[in-house]
Order: C-alpha cells, then structure tokens, then sequence
C-alpha cells in the first residue's frame, strides 16, 4: 500500500477514535475527554498500527487512559471498521505519548531562562557595568 494511502487511513483512524471519545461512546470510566488522539502510524501490511495518545493531565493518569482505550480496542476496532469499509482493518495498539507536555515544558523553561537574561542584562545596566567589548 502506498505510503500516502498509509496516512490518510491513519488520519481518518484518528478522527474517528478522537469523534469516539468526545461522543462518549467509550464507556471505560478510565477513558475520559481529556485524552487526546495525536497521530496514527499504521504498518505497511495493515495488520497492526500504533496510536498515539496524551494529554496535559498527570502521567498516572494518562497511563490509566492509555489501559482503558486498550482494553475497548476490540470495540473501537469492530465500530471503525464498519465505517472505513476496508478488507483488513488493522489491530490498534495504544502508546501513552508525553511529547507534547515535554515540548510545552521546554517552551517555558526557554521563556524562564530569557526572562532570567533579560533580568540580569537590566541590573548590569543600572549598576553602569560596561563590557569589555564597548568602546569608550
């Protein structure tokens, strides 16, 4: 299967599974809102493919999102695969994915440390500090 192919049917596994949970069709009490469906990786065979789950709640809880999508991934496969219309319809695998909390905290320990900087830069000015690559 080609590649492009590949993922537009992880995309549209992701809309649907994403459209499940917000709809409330999971009913798993581990599985709530919160979660966010981020990318489907589907292998090229379609006997298995990858999704990707976070969210910007506690890892504890993101794990137990991640086992309650697991153990409804029968269900989720079984109502998917009736809309997509497609002979063999992948065995989904949920993976807990921090990427984007990491990314979110690395932003602001950037904007920490540039806040930091520009603090200092501002006391050296008061106190007439002059570099040593200024010309006087």
């Amino acid at each position: 299967m080609g590649e492009y192919r590949l993922l537009r049917l992880g995309e549209q596994i992701r809309s649907e599974i994403a459209n499940m949970i917000l709809r409330g069709e999971v009913k798993d009490p581990r599985v709530n809102q919160f979660l966010t469906i981020n990318r489907v990786e589907v292998v090229s065979d379609l006997a298995y493919a990858k999704v990707f789950v976070s969210t910007f709640m506690t890892d504890q809880q993101l794990g137990k999102g991640v086992q309650g999508l697991q153990s409804a991934a029968g269900f989720i496969q079984s109502t998917i695969a009736k809309k997509l219309r497609i002979r063999q319809f992948p065995k989904l695998t949920f993976v807990a994915d921090t990427s984007l909390k990491d990314g979110f905290n690395m932003v602001k320990k950037l904007d920490e440390l540039a806040s930091h900087d520009a603090e200092v830069a501002r006391k050296a000015a008061e106190s007439g500090y002059k570099s040593e690559n200024t010309a006087e």
